[in-house]
């Protein structure tokens, strides 16, 4: 049975916060008059858990994630650095493109947006902007200028026409840019004004941020599209259109 004037190891190691009440406390508990209960309610530092502890000390020092959230992590800030700084192919077709200067000007100003650098080099645009009529002519030039940008990479069809051909319903315009690249946002208006322009834009930014990918990598894309052009490149081929001669 331990001896009263032994010190108490418990109660010495609370000697340095200067408290003669846990020396008591801790008396009284080896007499027995004190129970573990009403030990554990005066001693605030018994109701601790050093696991608990270290643990969200570690937590606070280190980043502790999954694999799968650490992914997702990565893919959302290269989408956002993606969506802020797509460069625009110069390719104004017909009255569209002149709607399409103005957002870079400084009443419309495309450059809050991150796009402000028009490149005249498809190799350093990866978004092209569709912009007026697309006669059978420049359909070829067109997927030429397109084959040769950076991936990943977008389409707006900026205008009726170059959407669905518009008021030219003849042999002499592709009814639709979509049939011989993959567009991703329409802008209807003949022509649109600026505003909307920039609204098609905003709304490919969102596309581009939720991580979907762009049409050419859909499911009615990619392969399908290339598919499709071809077909529609021999069809133009055997009539002898032009350059397609």
């Amino acid at each position: 049975m331990a001896d009263d004037t032994t010190p108490d190891a418990g109660a010495a190691a609370y000697d340095a916060a200067g408290d003669p009440n846990l020396q008591t406390a801790y008396h009284l508990h080896r007499q027995g008059q004190l129970g573990d209960r009403q030990l554990l309610q005066l001693d605030p530092n018994l109701r601790r858990n050093p696991a608990q502890e270290v643990r969200e000390d570690i937590e606070s020092q280190i980043l502790l994630t999954t694999v799968d959230r650490m992914a997702g992590w990565a893919g959302s800030q290269v989408n956002k650095a993606q969506s802020n700084s797509l460069w625009p192919a110069i390719f104004g077709l017909a009255c569209c493109a002149i709607e399409m200067m103005s957002v870079t000007s400084s009443r419309y100003d495309l450059a809050r947006f991150g796009s402000e650098v028009f490149r005249a080099s498809p190799r350093q645009a990866d978004m092209m902007i569709v912009s007026g009529r697309l006669s059978q002519k420049m359909a070829a030039p067109l997927r030429q200028v397109y084959d040769q940008m950076l991936e990943p990479k977008w389409v707006i069809a900026m205008g009726a026409c170059s959407s669905s051909g518009g008021m030219f319903s003849n042999y002499a315009v592709v009814q639709g840019c979509d049939k011989v690249v993959p567009v991703d946002v329409h802008v209807p208006g003949c022509p649109p004004r600026p505003e909307q322009l920039m609204h098609g834009f905003m709304l490919l930014q969102d596309k581009i941020r939720t991580g979907e990918p762009p049409a050419y990598l859909q499911e009615v894309g990619s392969s399908e599209s290339v598919q499709q052009y071809e077909q529609w490149l021999e069809l133009r081929r055997t009539k002898g259109d032009g350059v397609f001669a």
